[in-house]
């Protein structure tokens, strides 16, 4: 079928973009993934096969839909098929666990449930998944009360409503200090803006095969026109994924671009170095979503030297931030990061505006003068809570939860807080120090937990290293490898005054990107 005629779209809006390429490259393949592979016409078709089958089960422009299905080309089709017919598209992570479940669902009220079999078992355990009025069922079995995926055939494609760039198209939840989730609002002109600046940063080119693993930049792939190719693992737990699957697609594919987590191309090495086969790619590896250590970066470089490498530093407000290619990082660096100057990130994105400010953790800012927000602004090399503002930037979140603590206005322009303490150097780059709410005040003065992380990182013998306070006592944790000298970490460490290093089995992690310090967590090891 030919898709929609390019006059009637409006140029900019998230919608649009599967059109063009329709019209452009109907024959080349749009996306790939576990459960098959279709070419943007046949993707044209998929998606508005699936808005039809979304609306005569219920859902409606300005409705909302809750998915819990794998990352899979499905995930995408119904995705597109929601804002097609001018929906959003609720995203919750079951592994946060059921309370937030329920929290989330109570702060948006989903109109439509599309879930895998398996998500559907969230009915059984969630109050508020099953007072959900519309249920779909993505996967070859039918589920109790829900419309079976596999009767989208039966329909005619729709086109794409009219969408107002203004309303909620996307809403991810996350937990703030509290627990209580803030649900963080995507329009259809945000994600328009925020896929122009990664279009730019990253260099995304028609044509070009790109493997990913992070959803927003598999959207970003799709909508350059570049067939996306969604990696062979369990995306769930990145740290964990077998990494032979992922190589054989990374053959056949030849992606000139991946975008992955620290912890997912860990495993990637781990599996070029003990097989000796280098990674394949000749174009570019970004990794980002959690801390890039320098020897991470050192060791991916080793195993893809064709490619160029690249860290970006971004939150969920802000994607990207700042930027720092594995070449740029300069021995002068690396000695600054091995003496506490904490974690090298880059220069910020052109299209973000950074700045360096004196607040208090949590401290509401509310609205600032211009001439307040310039004395609370650090100068180069001053450390502070970094604050971006720009296009790209979160300005909302729904009803307003959690703004008070993460937003403030200077005039008419909107700043994000994004909890996170650097500084700016002479050059304006930026160095991350770690979370405002973890630094550790004790009779040795402040010292912020991630600078050490960052210079044990780079030790002999040390796999993972993480800081806590014992009662009063600085505790360095570390799973160790072969070469492990306590002592000579200490001594090396000096700086940080530690009281004590200790080997551990495994340092806690989050569960999302398996790669950040789960702190209470830690803290419970260290003190049984």
């Amino acid at each position: 079928r030919r898709g929609p005629d390019l006059v009637a779209l409006k140029p900019g809006l998230a919608v649009d973009y599967l059109a063009r390429h329709v019209q452009e490259r109907p024959h080349q393949t749009a996306i790939v993934g576990p459960d098959g592979q279709l070419t943007f016409a046949e993707l044209e078709d998929e998606v508005g096969q699936a808005a039809a089958l979304l609306r005569d089960a219920g859902l409606r422009e300005g409705e909302s839909a809750l998915m819990v299905v794998p990352v899979s080309v499905a995930l995408y089709v119904a995705l597109l098929a929601v804002w097609r017919l001018g929906g959003v598209v609720l995203l919750v992570d079951p592994a946060a666990g059921r309370t937030h479940l329920e929290r989330s669902c109570q702060l948006y009220p989903p109109d439509m449930l599309i879930a895998s079999g398996k998500g559907h078992l969230l009915r059984v355990v969630s109050k508020s998944v099953r007072r959900i009025p519309a249920k779909v069922t993505v996967g070859r079995w039918p589920v109790p009360g829900a419309v079976r995926w596999s009767r989208r055939s039966r329909f005619e494609p729709l086109p794409n409503a009219p969408v107002d760039p203004e309303k909620p198209a996307l809403l991810t939840f996350t937990s703030g200090s509290t627990g209580r989730p803030k649900a963080a609002v995507r329009t259809h002109g945000f994600l328009a803006e925020q896929h122009r600046v990664l279009e730019r940063h990253l260099a995304l080119h028609p044509g070009e095969p790109a493997l990913v693993t992070l959803p927003v930049f598999a959207l970003a792939h799709l909508a350059s026109g570049q067939p996306t190719i969604i990696a062979d693992a369990d995306l769930r737990r990145p740290g964990y994924i077998d990494p032979e699957p992922v190589f054989r697609q990374i053959n056949r594919w030849h992606p000139t671009r991946i975008a992955a987590s620290p912890a997912f191309f860990e495993r990637l090495i781990e599996y070029a170095e003990r097989t000796g086969t280098p990674l394949p790619v000749a174009g570019a590896l970004y990794t980002g979503g959690a801390p890039v250590y320098p020897d991470v970066l050192d060791r991916l470089a080793r195993a893809a030297p064709q490619a160029t490498v690249e860290a970006v530093y971004g939150s969920t407000e802000a994607e990207p931030i700042a930027h720092v290619a594995h070449a740029e990082i300069s021995e002068a660096d690396r000695d600054a990061m091995q003496h506490g100057a904490g974690l090298l990130t880059g220069r910020p994105v052109e299209d973000i505006d950074v700045r360096i400010l004196q607040a208090k953790p949590g401290e509401p800012l509310g609205h600032l003068t211009q001439e307040g927000f310039e004395e609370r602004t650090q100068p180069a090399g001053e450390a502070g809570e970094i604050v971006v503002s720009g296009a790209h930037v979160l300005k909302h979140y729904w009803q307003g939860h959690g703004e008070a603590e993460t937003k403030f206005d200077v005039g008419e322009t909107r700043w994000h807080r994004t909890g996170d303490i650097g500084r700016l150097d002479d050059a304006g780059r930026l160095w991350l120090l770690g979370r405002a709410t973890a630094v550790l005040h004790d009779e040795h003065g402040a010292v912020y937990p991630f600078a050490v992380e960052v210079a044990a990182s780079a030790l002999p013998g040390v796999q993972r290293a993480a800081l806590a306070a014992v009662g009063s006592r600085r505790v360095l944790a570390v799973e160790i490898q072969p070469g492990f000298d306590a002592k000579s970490v200490q001594e090396q460490l000096a700086w940080a005054r530690l009281d004590e290093v200790r080997p551990v089995r495994q340092i806690p992690l989050d569960r999302r990107h398996n790669a950040k310090v789960d702190y209470p967590a830690l803290k419970e090891v260290l003190e049984t």
